[in-house]
């Protein structure tokens, strides 16, 4: 059978820098976010633009939601996201490529020694206080010392939610910077939050944002965390810490622009960074007083054994050792950081955890309150309140050299933002948004914007919108950077693998006119005809390098030509395309 002629009149070859650019907003991998930063907000502006996003609005969860302000409204989304996604860090779900190939892909844009220093599939291993684990063990990344890395992408929410078609998952799934954009656009669509007051940030290993609600919130994965729960001491909290705490923020992507450490330019609007330069800051520093002192002992545990609590118990005074209400607490609604219903708490501790009298070398902890009304404004900076402190607490143990240095540390996190007074500000189109209006009103804006603003026109290769975007960069995307499909099909001959696609479900994760790449047809289990043509594709240049093929995309189907064999399949996507592959 005779293969089509490519289309006549096709559009002039995109540029190879703008060409990889495209095509990264399509595989949405994890070192291309870090090299080209425009990408993370792009995905942003597809996940807004998703009718699956739009439909959460109709889900009875968010009936009354417009009756609630914002902080609730946040809440509400961030149950609504607990119920609906798994954390997925399986470095496996997109395949591996190699450190060279990506280097030499990148050179021209970033030196290698720089994504080398930033970025953990390279080599960064985290500051040397990061963690008290090694660092590329805890993320998986021990097994990939060689050349041999991980894809790590990012996913949309399509994709997130097609994980539970896949074996072992019940619920959708996502990794961090999959759930921070997802969570920025949740926050728009179904909270009505203005993008304005939304902050993405990106550190070597983390992604989560800022939203400028109240006192401030962070996302974090699928959690939230306000100032309130910040410096609450709890493991969880502690966790959710490690990456401001401890590592330089890479990226802050905002409706105005971006900036990046790496990059000498920066877009974003220098009156929008300061604002949220401040009250980043400010969420994270506290003044010091007796429920913090109380969180502080109960993240670091380990100076528990110089505490103990009074308790009355039939009118006689009874002592108990600090770590034991502590440990009791997990289990308790009540804390030891709270005055108002400690006693409560030591009413549910075991009677045989107390002693009839104090406890030797241990500081009373119901006797803060009278410290902290002597001392109204502590300063731990303050030789005089130091001293004050050390002595009040008569710590003669070990701990007590680090006791101020610890605390300071806990009450006080500087944030590690990029300079913009080191960066030359280039103006950029913001991008304008109205949390009123509808979807068709946001996907009219966004096109009308598209021309002007070069992230507006990156978010709709991330939406993966095949008949608004030209093919090139997708179908370069799905012959080069789709490894799982290979690997998957290695046990099937060539004659397996055409049954294998044929027989797939022919539903595409995508609606309308957008299409999914062969590793999420793959790992999905289903696809249109094009989708699984392409998937076809992929594996087949692998295998056979040298030959001819051609797809043939109209309306209602589809047709891939292998050499002079041909792949026949219907379509639902309404796409027209001819050319070779």
């Amino acid at each position: 059978m005779t293969s089509p002629s490519p289309s006549p009149g096709a559009a002039a070859p995109i540029p190879a820098r703008q060409l990889d650019l495209y095509s990264s907003a399509i595989t949405l991998s994890d070192m291309e976010i870090f090299v080209y930063p425009q990408l993370l907000y792009s995905l942003v502006l597809a996940n807004i633009l998703s009718p699956v996003l739009w439909r959460w609005r109709d889900d009875p969860w968010f009936a009354a939601i417009d009756k609630l302000n914002s902080y609730r409204r946040i809440l509400r989304l961030k149950q609504f996201i607990m119920d609906r996604y798994d954390f997925n860090l399986d470095l496996d779900s997109w395949g591996l490529t190699r450190k060279d190939v990506e280097l030499e892909r990148f050179k021209t844009v970033m030196a290698p020694e720089v994504i080398a220093r930033s970025n953990a599939l390279f080599g960064y291993s985290g500051d040397k206080y990061y963690f008290d684990m090694d660092i590329r063990r805890h993320f998986g990344l021990d097994k990939y010392d060689s050349d041999i890395i991980p894809y790590w992408k990012t996913e949309t929410v399509e994709a997130m939610d097609a994980f539970s078609y896949r074996d072992g998952y019940s619920n959708g799934a996502g990794e961090c910077v999959s759930l921070s954009t997802l969570y920025a656009a949740a926050l728009f669509v179904v909270c009505r939050i203005p993008l304005e007051k939304i902050y993405l940030m990106a550190t070597p290993l983390h992604s989560q944002n800022f939203v400028d609600v109240r006192e401030g919130i962070l996302t974090n994965n699928r959690r939230i965390v306000t100032k309130n729960m910040w410096f609450n001491g709890t493991a969880l909290t502690a966790r959710a810490q490690r990456a401001l705490r401890n590592e330089q923020v890479t990226l802050v992507a905002h409706c105005s622009g971006h900036v990046h450490v790496v990059y000498p330019e920066a877009t974003i609007d220098p009156a929008a960074f300061d604002r949220f330069s401040r009250q980043l800051t400010d969420f994270m520093q506290t003044e010091l007083n007796e429920e913090i002192l109380c969180n502080f002992l109960r993240q670091h545990s380990q100076r528990q054994c110089c505490f103990q609590l009074r308790h009355q118990r039939h009118g006689k005074s009874y002592w108990v050792a600090a770590e034991k209400v502590y440990a009791h607490e997990r289990g308790s609604a009540y804390k030891v950081s709270d005055p108002a219903t400690r006693d409560r708490l030591l009413d549910e501790v075991d009677e045989y955890d107390f002693q009839p009298r104090p406890l030797a070398g241990r500081f009373d902890l119901a006797q803060l309150g009278d410290f902290f009304q002597r001392y109204p404004q502590p300063d731990l900076n303050s030789p005089a309140f130091q001293q004050a402190l050390l002595e009040e607490f008569g710590c003669d143990c070990n701990l007590a050299d680090t006791l101020v240095e610890d605390l300071r540390a806990f009450v006080a996190v500087q944030p590690r933002l990029p300079r913009l007074s080191d960066k030359q500000l280039r103006s950029a189109p913001g991008i304008r948004l109205d949390p009123a209006m509808d979807r068709a009103a946001i996907e009219q804006s966004l096109l009308a914007q598209r021309a002007d603003n070069p992230v507006v026109d990156l978010a709709f290769y991330a939406y993966r919108d095949l008949s608004r975007c030209d093919w090139a960069p997708f179908l370069l995307a799905a012959l080069q950077r789709n490894p799982v499909c290979r690997e998957g099909s290695a046990a099937l001959d060539d004659a397996a693998l055409l049954q294998h696609l044929s027989d797939l479900p022919p539903e595409s994760i995508y609606e309308g006119p957008r299409l999914a790449q062969p590793d999420e047809v793959w790992n999905f289990r289903r696809g249109d005809g094009v989708e699984r043509a392409l998937c076809l594709a992929c594996i087949w240049r692998q295998r056979h390098p040298q030959a001819r093929l051609q797809l043939q995309v109209e309306p209602a189907q589809v047709r891939l030509w292998l050499d002079d064999q041909q792949w026949l399949a219907p379509s639902a996507k309404g796409l027209h395309y001819q050319g070779s592959l």
